[in-house]
Protein backbone atom coordinates (compact mmCIF):
# COMPACT_ATOMS: atom_id res chain seq x y z
CA UNK A 1 0.00 0.00 0.00
CA UNK A 2 1.19 3.69 -0.29
CA UNK A 3 3.60 4.82 1.89
CA UNK A 4 3.65 7.86 4.05
CA UNK A 5 7.39 9.14 4.45
CA UNK A 6 8.21 10.37 7.66
CA UNK A 7 10.11 13.78 7.97
CA UNK A 8 13.50 11.80 9.18
CA UNK A 9 12.99 9.64 5.99
CA UNK A 10 12.49 12.86 3.38
CA UNK A 11 15.61 14.75 5.00
CA UNK A 12 17.75 11.14 4.61
CA UNK A 13 16.37 10.92 0.84
CA UNK A 14 17.06 14.55 0.28
CA UNK A 15 20.97 14.38 1.62
CA UNK A 16 21.71 11.02 -0.63
CA UNK A 17 20.42 13.02 -3.99
CA UNK A 18 22.82 16.09 -2.47
CA UNK A 19 25.63 13.76 -2.48
CA UNK A 20 25.05 11.80 -5.51
CA UNK A 21 24.53 15.25 -7.74
CA UNK A 22 27.40 16.83 -6.04
CA UNK A 23 30.10 16.35 -8.73
CA UNK A 24 28.14 16.50 -12.37
CA UNK A 25 29.14 14.59 -15.65
CA UNK A 26 31.15 17.07 -17.65
CA UNK A 27 29.36 18.89 -21.06
CA UNK A 28 31.36 17.33 -23.23
CA UNK A 29 30.50 13.58 -21.83
CA UNK A 30 26.60 14.63 -21.48
CA UNK A 31 27.21 15.78 -25.23
CA UNK A 32 27.91 12.16 -26.34
CA UNK A 33 24.93 10.68 -24.54
CA UNK A 34 22.29 12.93 -25.85
CA UNK A 35 24.03 12.37 -29.53
CA UNK A 36 23.98 8.53 -29.24
CA UNK A 37 20.65 7.89 -27.08
CA UNK A 38 19.15 5.40 -29.36
CA UNK A 39 22.32 3.59 -30.01
CA UNK A 40 22.33 3.24 -26.20
CA UNK A 41 18.40 1.96 -26.38
CA UNK A 42 18.60 -0.01 -28.90
CA UNK A 43 21.66 -1.99 -27.18
CA UNK A 44 19.04 -2.32 -24.17
CA UNK A 45 16.35 -4.07 -25.74
CA UNK A 46 19.10 -6.03 -27.94
CA UNK A 47 20.39 -7.74 -24.46
CA UNK A 48 17.17 -7.45 -22.63
CA UNK A 49 14.21 -7.85 -25.30
CA UNK A 50 11.44 -8.46 -23.63
CA UNK A 51 12.53 -10.77 -20.41
CA UNK A 52 13.13 -7.36 -17.89
CA UNK A 53 9.95 -5.14 -17.58
CA UNK A 54 6.61 -7.48 -16.63
CA UNK A 55 3.48 -7.55 -18.42
CA UNK A 56 2.12 -4.79 -16.75
CA UNK A 57 -1.58 -6.19 -15.72
CA UNK A 58 -1.85 -3.28 -13.24
CA UNK A 59 -2.64 -1.36 -16.08
CA UNK A 60 -6.24 -2.31 -15.77
CA UNK A 61 -6.35 -1.35 -12.00
CA UNK A 62 -4.98 1.87 -12.72
CA UNK A 63 -6.50 3.13 -15.47
CA UNK A 64 -8.94 1.51 -16.84
CA UNK A 65 -9.43 4.11 -19.10
CA UNK A 66 -7.66 1.00 -21.10
CA UNK A 67 -10.41 -0.72 -21.25
CA UNK A 68 -13.20 1.33 -21.87
CA UNK A 69 -17.19 1.44 -21.30
CA UNK A 70 -18.47 2.68 -24.55
CA UNK A 71 -21.54 4.13 -25.41
CA UNK A 72 -23.15 5.89 -27.82
CA UNK A 73 -24.49 9.54 -27.97
CA UNK A 74 -27.65 10.55 -30.28
CA UNK A 75 -25.00 11.15 -32.83
CA UNK A 76 -23.73 8.20 -33.07
CA UNK A 77 -20.32 9.36 -31.64
CA UNK A 78 -18.72 7.10 -28.99
CA UNK A 79 -18.92 8.79 -25.25
CA UNK A 80 -16.58 7.22 -22.59
CA UNK A 81 -16.89 7.30 -19.20
CA UNK A 82 -13.07 8.17 -17.10
CA UNK A 83 -12.88 7.33 -13.88
CA UNK A 84 -11.79 10.20 -11.66
CA UNK A 85 -10.12 7.99 -8.77
CA UNK A 86 -7.33 9.46 -7.27
CA UNK A 87 -6.40 5.97 -5.74
CA UNK A 88 -4.01 3.32 -6.37
CA UNK A 89 -5.20 -0.67 -5.18
CA UNK A 90 -2.91 -2.86 -6.64
CA UNK A 91 0.09 -4.57 -4.40
CA UNK A 92 3.51 -3.35 -6.43
CA UNK A 93 7.10 -4.51 -5.55
CA UNK A 94 9.79 -3.68 -8.08
CA UNK A 95 12.83 -4.94 -9.53
CA UNK A 96 16.26 -2.98 -10.22
CA UNK A 97 18.80 -4.13 -12.81
CA UNK A 98 21.65 -1.42 -14.00
CA UNK A 99 19.95 1.25 -12.74
CA UNK A 100 16.74 0.70 -14.30
CA UNK A 101 13.63 -0.12 -11.67
CA UNK A 102 10.51 -1.59 -13.09
CA UNK A 103 7.09 -2.14 -11.42
CA UNK A 104 5.90 -5.45 -11.54
CA UNK A 105 2.37 -6.73 -9.58
CA UNK A 106 2.62 -9.45 -6.62
CA UNK A 107 -1.37 -10.22 -7.40
CA UNK A 108 -2.78 -12.57 -9.28
CA UNK A 109 -3.13 -12.26 -13.61
CA UNK A 110 -6.20 -9.46 -13.28
CA UNK A 111 -6.90 -9.44 -16.94
CA UNK A 112 -10.13 -11.93 -15.97
CA UNK A 113 -11.01 -8.90 -13.75
CA UNK A 114 -12.38 -6.49 -16.64
CA UNK A 115 -15.58 -6.33 -17.87
CA UNK A 116 -15.31 -6.80 -21.80
CA UNK A 117 -16.90 -3.67 -23.36
CA UNK A 118 -20.33 -4.35 -25.22
CA UNK A 119 -19.22 -4.97 -28.77
CA UNK A 120 -20.89 -2.36 -31.86
CA UNK A 121 -22.57 -3.25 -34.58
CA UNK A 122 -21.72 -2.64 -37.93
CA UNK A 123 -23.86 0.10 -39.17
CA UNK A 124 -22.66 1.93 -35.95
CA UNK A 125 -19.05 1.35 -36.65
CA UNK A 126 -19.87 2.10 -40.66
CA UNK A 127 -21.15 5.43 -38.71
CA UNK A 128 -18.19 6.39 -36.95
CA UNK A 129 -15.75 5.77 -39.57
CA UNK A 130 -17.68 8.15 -41.94
CA UNK A 131 -17.97 10.81 -39.32
CA UNK A 132 -13.72 10.48 -38.35
CA UNK A 133 -12.75 10.37 -42.10
CA UNK A 134 -14.94 13.41 -42.09
CA UNK A 135 -13.38 14.95 -39.83
CA UNK A 136 -9.36 13.38 -40.62
CA UNK A 137 -9.69 14.13 -44.30
CA UNK A 138 -8.46 10.85 -45.42
CA UNK A 139 -7.77 7.41 -44.26
CA UNK A 140 -4.66 6.55 -42.54
CA UNK A 141 -3.98 3.31 -39.60
CA UNK A 142 -7.00 2.76 -37.50
CA UNK A 143 -8.63 5.64 -39.38
CA UNK A 144 -12.29 3.29 -38.77
CA UNK A 145 -11.49 3.07 -35.07
CA UNK A 146 -13.88 4.30 -32.89
CA UNK A 147 -11.20 4.53 -30.11
CA UNK A 148 -7.42 5.22 -30.35
CA UNK A 149 -4.53 4.23 -28.00
CA UNK A 150 -1.39 5.77 -28.37
CA UNK A 151 1.42 4.21 -26.08
CA UNK A 152 4.40 6.64 -26.58
CA UNK A 153 8.20 4.35 -25.42
CA UNK A 154 6.41 1.59 -25.98
CA UNK A 155 9.46 -0.66 -25.55
CA UNK A 156 8.98 -4.39 -26.17
CA UNK A 157 5.28 -4.17 -26.00
CA UNK A 158 4.71 -4.62 -22.35
CA UNK A 159 1.81 -2.46 -22.20
CA UNK A 160 0.30 -3.29 -25.70
CA UNK A 161 -0.57 -6.56 -25.84
CA UNK A 162 -2.41 -6.87 -22.35
CA UNK A 163 -4.69 -4.24 -23.79
CA UNK A 164 -5.34 -5.76 -26.52
CA UNK A 165 -6.11 -9.19 -24.67
CA UNK A 166 -8.11 -7.80 -22.66
CA UNK A 167 -9.96 -5.09 -25.11
CA UNK A 168 -12.00 -7.29 -27.51
CA UNK A 169 -13.96 -3.88 -28.33
CA UNK A 170 -14.32 -3.90 -32.38
CA UNK A 171 -13.65 -0.33 -32.40
CA UNK A 172 -10.47 -0.23 -30.48
CA UNK A 173 -7.48 0.42 -32.40
CA UNK A 174 -3.76 0.60 -30.53
CA UNK A 175 -0.89 2.66 -31.95
CA UNK A 176 2.60 2.41 -30.32
CA UNK A 177 6.19 3.83 -30.80
CA UNK A 178 9.39 4.03 -29.50
CA UNK A 179 12.70 5.68 -30.55
CA UNK A 180 14.43 2.37 -30.81
CA UNK A 181 14.38 0.54 -34.07
CA UNK A 182 15.15 -3.06 -32.04
CA UNK A 183 12.23 -2.44 -29.52
CA UNK A 184 9.77 -2.01 -32.31
CA UNK A 185 10.91 -5.02 -34.03
CA UNK A 186 10.62 -6.62 -31.04
CA UNK A 187 6.72 -5.80 -30.89
CA UNK A 188 6.46 -6.25 -35.04
CA UNK A 189 7.57 -9.65 -34.26
CA UNK A 190 5.59 -11.05 -31.37
CA UNK A 191 3.20 -13.63 -32.11
CA UNK A 192 0.54 -11.15 -30.32
CA UNK A 193 1.04 -8.01 -33.16
CA UNK A 194 -2.27 -7.95 -35.13
CA UNK A 195 -1.60 -5.18 -37.75
CA UNK A 196 -5.72 -5.43 -38.11
CA UNK A 197 -5.48 -3.93 -34.41
CA UNK A 198 -2.35 -2.12 -33.92
CA UNK A 199 0.70 -0.04 -35.81
CA UNK A 200 3.79 0.24 -34.40
CA UNK A 201 6.62 2.51 -35.70
CA UNK A 202 9.96 4.06 -35.00
CA UNK A 203 9.36 7.77 -33.55
CA UNK A 204 12.19 10.32 -32.25
CA UNK A 205 9.58 12.59 -29.79
CA UNK A 206 12.29 14.73 -29.72
CA UNK A 207 12.42 15.56 -33.56
CA UNK A 208 9.45 17.99 -34.28
CA UNK A 209 9.55 17.09 -37.92
CA UNK A 210 8.86 13.16 -37.61
CA UNK A 211 5.64 12.65 -38.59
CA UNK A 212 3.30 10.73 -36.63
CA UNK A 213 0.56 8.39 -38.32
CA UNK A 214 -2.64 9.90 -37.45
CA UNK A 215 -3.76 13.00 -37.46
CA UNK A 216 -4.40 15.79 -34.79
CA UNK A 217 -7.73 15.30 -32.50
CA UNK A 218 -7.59 11.74 -33.13
CA UNK A 219 -6.78 9.71 -30.09
CA UNK A 220 -8.56 9.10 -27.21
CA UNK A 221 -6.25 8.12 -24.94
CA UNK A 222 -1.71 8.52 -25.34
CA UNK A 223 -0.13 6.29 -22.49
CA UNK A 224 3.04 7.68 -21.34
CA UNK A 225 4.72 4.94 -18.57
CA UNK A 226 8.20 5.38 -18.11
CA UNK A 227 8.97 6.97 -21.03
CA UNK A 228 8.84 11.47 -20.42
CA UNK A 229 11.60 10.77 -17.42
CA UNK A 230 14.10 9.49 -20.51
CA UNK A 231 14.34 12.44 -22.45
CA UNK A 232 16.72 15.47 -21.77
CA UNK A 233 14.55 17.87 -19.26
CA UNK A 234 14.27 21.13 -21.19
CA UNK A 235 12.59 19.33 -24.45
CA UNK A 236 9.71 18.02 -21.91
CA UNK A 237 7.64 20.82 -22.61
CA UNK A 238 7.82 20.93 -26.42
CA UNK A 239 6.70 17.05 -26.52
CA UNK A 240 3.94 16.99 -24.06
CA UNK A 241 2.42 20.29 -25.66
CA UNK A 242 2.95 17.97 -29.48
CA UNK A 243 1.77 15.21 -27.87
CA UNK A 244 -1.77 17.14 -26.42
CA UNK A 245 -2.45 18.15 -30.22
CA UNK A 246 -3.01 14.47 -30.89
CA UNK A 247 -5.77 14.27 -28.41
CA UNK A 248 -9.54 14.35 -29.37
CA UNK A 249 -11.28 17.31 -26.98
CA UNK A 250 -12.36 14.85 -24.29
CA UNK A 251 -9.39 12.94 -24.04
CA UNK A 252 -6.88 11.68 -21.70
CA UNK A 253 -2.88 11.68 -21.33
CA UNK A 254 -2.23 8.85 -18.58
CA UNK A 255 1.44 8.66 -17.21
CA UNK A 256 3.15 7.21 -14.55
CA UNK A 257 6.93 7.58 -13.96
CA UNK A 258 9.57 7.76 -11.89
CA UNK A 259 9.49 9.94 -8.71
CA UNK A 260 11.85 12.19 -6.21
CA UNK A 261 13.90 10.21 -4.13
CA UNK A 262 13.06 6.71 -5.74
CA UNK A 263 15.11 3.73 -4.74
CA UNK A 264 16.57 4.35 -8.01
CA UNK A 265 17.73 7.81 -7.54
CA UNK A 266 19.00 7.29 -4.50
CA UNK A 267 21.45 4.32 -6.03
CA UNK A 268 23.43 6.39 -8.19
CA UNK A 269 26.81 7.51 -7.91
CA UNK A 270 28.91 10.86 -7.98
CA UNK A 271 29.54 11.07 -11.48
CA UNK A 272 26.51 9.80 -13.21
CA UNK A 273 24.13 12.82 -12.95
CA UNK A 274 23.99 15.15 -15.75
CA UNK A 275 22.23 17.76 -13.94
CA UNK A 276 19.23 18.63 -11.34
CA UNK A 277 17.46 14.85 -10.74
CA UNK A 278 18.79 13.86 -13.95
CA UNK A 279 21.09 10.63 -14.62
CA UNK A 280 22.65 8.75 -17.15
CA UNK A 281 22.43 4.94 -15.86
CA UNK A 282 25.61 2.59 -16.29
CA UNK A 283 24.08 1.67 -19.94
CA UNK A 284 24.49 4.84 -21.29
CA UNK A 285 20.24 5.28 -21.17
CA UNK A 286 19.26 8.46 -19.00
CA UNK A 287 16.31 8.79 -16.59
CA UNK A 288 14.84 11.92 -14.86
CA UNK A 289 12.83 11.93 -11.34
CA UNK A 290 9.86 14.21 -11.25
CA UNK A 291 7.83 16.01 -8.56
CA UNK A 292 4.23 16.26 -8.77
CA UNK A 293 4.25 20.05 -9.13
CA UNK A 294 6.48 19.63 -12.46
CA UNK A 295 4.54 17.44 -14.40
CA UNK A 296 1.35 19.70 -13.52
CA UNK A 297 3.50 22.22 -15.02
CA UNK A 298 4.09 20.82 -18.04
CA UNK A 299 0.25 19.70 -18.99
CA UNK A 300 -1.13 22.60 -17.68
CA UNK A 301 1.07 24.71 -19.92
CA UNK A 302 0.18 22.56 -22.77
CA UNK A 303 -3.71 23.18 -21.86
CA UNK A 304 -4.75 20.08 -20.21
CA UNK A 305 -6.92 19.87 -17.09
CA UNK A 306 -5.87 17.67 -13.91
CA UNK A 307 -8.13 14.79 -13.25
CA UNK A 308 -5.21 12.88 -11.25
CA UNK A 309 -1.74 13.52 -9.79
CA UNK A 310 -0.98 11.19 -7.26
CA UNK A 311 2.37 10.19 -5.64
CA UNK A 312 2.76 6.65 -4.73
CA UNK A 313 5.47 4.95 -2.23
CA UNK A 314 6.09 1.61 -1.69
CA UNK A 315 7.50 -0.18 0.91
CA UNK A 316 9.59 -3.01 -0.65
CA UNK A 317 11.66 -5.57 1.80
CA UNK A 318 14.11 -7.86 0.32
CA UNK A 319 14.32 -10.47 3.36
CA UNK A 320 17.88 -12.35 2.42
CA UNK A 321 19.66 -8.88 2.93
CA UNK A 322 16.92 -7.98 5.25
CA UNK A 323 16.72 -4.54 3.50
CA UNK A 324 14.03 -2.17 3.51
CA UNK A 325 13.95 0.15 0.15
CA UNK A 326 11.23 2.43 -1.25
CA UNK A 327 9.71 3.25 -4.38
CA UNK A 328 8.24 6.40 -5.66
CA UNK A 329 6.61 6.58 -8.35
CA UNK A 330 4.07 9.13 -10.01
CA UNK A 331 0.62 8.92 -11.62
CA UNK A 332 -1.14 11.50 -13.41
CA UNK A 333 -4.25 12.03 -15.60
CA UNK A 334 -4.84 15.01 -17.88
CA UNK A 335 -7.86 15.71 -20.47
CA UNK A 336 -8.08 17.89 -22.89
CA UNK A 337 -11.02 20.59 -22.18
CA UNK A 338 -14.34 19.45 -24.14
CA UNK A 339 -14.53 22.05 -27.71
CA UNK A 340 -17.35 24.01 -25.86
CA UNK A 341 -14.54 25.08 -22.91
CA UNK A 342 -11.35 25.73 -25.79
Amino acid sequence: DNVEWSEEQEASARSKVQENSSQLLPQDKQGEYEVNAKRYWDDFYKIHENGFFKDRHWLFTEFPELAPNRNLNQNGNSVHKFSNKEESSNEGIGSCENGHCSLETGTENQLNLIKKPPKICAEELAAQKHSEQNKSGGDYPGSSASYRILEVGCGAGNTVFPILQTNNDPGLFVYCCDFSTTAVDLVQNNAEYDSSRCFAFVHDLCNDQSPFPMPDESLDVVILIFVLSAILPERMQRIVTRLSRLLKPGGMILLRDYGRYDLAQLRFKKGQCLSDNFYVRGDGTRVYFFTQDELDDLFTTAGLEKIQNLVDRRLQVNRGKQMTMYRVWIQCKYRKPAASQL
